[in-house]
């Protein structure tokens, strides 16, 4: 009887929990609002990729080894244009690595101004840690150089290997010099002189795209923008504006827009996380789950024969299997128009884990009860 009324009380329990929860998110806010320029981009405000190839010298015996051939040929080339000429064959590289160097340059940067630059070992270089790269021209896509690189490196970890044990933290085949680049050419690009924008958001949606283009025209006082598909917005510039682009930018970054996307839920089951949207909901479904566990051990023993067997008997090896089975008995639960939170609120309530999370949303939505898009990674 005792049990009973316990049982009672935790049903209670379970069910005024989830009506509080319900309570909550009926009078839950509005999506907050975000800056237009937290979710787009905008034409002409961009950044340029730069490569180019150069040497990282003064490694302490962490460079390329001898199997990469094109460090010994780059180490060559650039000692000839020295005037130092040397035999191949007495080149050792371990001092020595063949990096990728890379850059962003934004489209408004003008000649002189500095660049972070990344450096990336591309042979069997051990350790980038207290290299210097050598001075190397950085490309863009047309083939000319922008930038000029040099500098000595910053590795963010360490390597350390001994005769029976080696110890590392982080990459240490890629390091970083701040402000390593010095810009030597400028994008031809003028942007005051645009007569049109194209803004970009970082999501197709048609309620999101409509409320951009209203808040827009709103604040600018003018039917200037449109919307050309879910993710774009071309806003011709106002007269006032043209050729002193950069107030109007200033005032459109700013605005502040609430994003209305897709109700998704994206499970990831490699770590067991499950991340849900604010907008998922759920029709009228009945969920049991439990877990079956079964646990076997083996084992053996030893059976020797009586005193007054027959002669010729021996000891023998029998084995032993424990078998045991355990199963969960979690109670029916009936949900009817709650949101996923409530859902998950109310199976962590009753100690469901996150794998228990994954398998039940795959079937509800195989039920069809789960009114979202479920993205398995």
């Amino acid at each position: 009887m005792k049990r009973g009324n316990r049982m009672n009380n935790i049903s209670a329990g379970f069910t005024a929990t989830i009506l509080l929860l319900f309570v909550i998110f009926m009078h839950a806010q509005p999506v907050e609002a975000v800056r237009l320029k937290d979710i787009s981009s905008f034409s002409g405000v961009r950044d340029n990729a730069l490569v180019g190839y150069g040497l990282v010298v003064g490694l302490s015996g962490t460079g390329d080894g001898s199997n990469s051939a094109f460090t010994i040929t780059s180490m060559m080339n650039m000692l000839e244009k020295m005037g130092v000429q040397v035999d191949r064959s007495s080149i050792k590289p371990k001092n020595v690595a063949a990096v990728m160097v890379t850059a962003k340059m934004p489209v408004s940067a003008k000649p002189g101004a500095p660049l972070d630059v990344t450096i990336s070992s591309i042979g069997d270089s051990k350790s980038l840690f207290g290299g210097v790269l050598l001075l190397t021209p950085l490309k863009g896509i047309d083939g000319n150089v922008y930038a000029l690189a040099q500098g000595a490196l910053t590795v963010g970890g360490f390597s350390a290997t001994g005769e029976a044990a080696t110890a590392s933290k982080n990459v240490v085949t890629v390091a970083r010099i701040p402000n390593g680049a010095t810009i030597e050419r400028s994008v031809s690009f003028t942007f005051n002189k645009q007569r049109k924008i194209t803004i970009n958001l970082g999501m197709s949606d048609f309620g999101t795209i409509m409320q951009v283009v209203k808040r827009i025209n709103t604040a600018i006082g003018g039917k200037y923008a449109t919307a050309v598909d879910a993710s774009t917005v071309d806003l011709a510039i106002p007269d006032n504006f043209r050729g002193n682009m950069v107030p109007l930018m200033a005032s459109l970054e700013n605005l502040e827009i609430s994003p209305d996307v897709k109700a998704k839920v994206v499970v990831d089951e490699k770590t067991g996380t499950v991340v849900l949207g604010r907008n998922v909901r759920l029709t009228k479904v009945a969920i049991a789950h439990g877990n079956l566990q079964v646990i076997i051990a083996e084992g053996a023993d030893v059976s020797q024969p009586g005193p007054f067997a027959p002669e010729g008997a021996q000891t023998v090896t029998t084995p032993e299997t424990d078998l045991q089975v355990e199963e969960d008995n979690n109670r029916l639960m009936l949900v009817e128009g709650a949101t996923l939170q409530e859902l998950v609120d109310g199976l962590n309530a009753i100690g469901a884990t996150p794998r228990d999370l994954i398998s039940i949303l795959r079937t509800m939505k195989v039920a069809g009860a789960l009114h979202a898009e479920l993205e398995v990674i």
